[in-house]
């Protein structure tokens, strides 16, 4: 039996798929302050796990926090949406995915402050931080930490 070379290569992809979960990320939008080098090391680290980024420059950050409903006790320096999903300051991939993952009603995923070792902040010092969990009408609840 004859094989072509296309049914062969549909194959041979099929075969390198199989038990391999492809995951297609959604785009994140970011407003961050024109320079902020830290902010374009989190979309980096977005990227290369899979996301697309779109940045946005501004120097209302304020008024970016307060319009897409981020506490004053969870900011940080940037904000995303991701989503229906708020994702507040250096955020690690791996939990974005775990929020998306879930299928929950969209909330407002923050790592306060600027922590060392947080992504985006690789500084060769590695601080303790959590990620939160916050919604509207609810207290925020630890969602990670780190380092774990």
């Amino acid at each position: 039996m004859k094989t072509s070379l296309f049914s062969s290569t549909l194959l041979g992809l099929a075969l390198s798929l199989a038990g391999t979960a492809v995951w297609a990320a959604p785009t994140v939008e970011m407003w961050k302050d024109p320079n902020c080098g830290c902010c374009t090391a989190w979309a980096e680290h977005m990227e290369a796990n899979g996301f697309e980024v779109i940045q946005h420059k501004t120097r209302q950050m304020a008024d970016v926090k307060r319009e897409q409903g981020v506490h004053s006790q969870l900011a940080s320096c940037h904000t995303a949406t991701v989503g229906e999903h708020v994702i507040e300051g250096h955020v690690p991939a791996s939990d974005v995915k775990r929020l998306l993952e879930s299928d929950a009603a969209p909330a407002v995923l923050a790592v306060p402050g600027m922590p060392h070792g947080s992504p985006g902040m690789e500084t060769g010092r590695v601080d303790e931080y959590a990620v939160y969990l916050w919604r509207d009408g609810e207290k925020p609840q630890v969602f990670n930490q780190y380092p774990q």
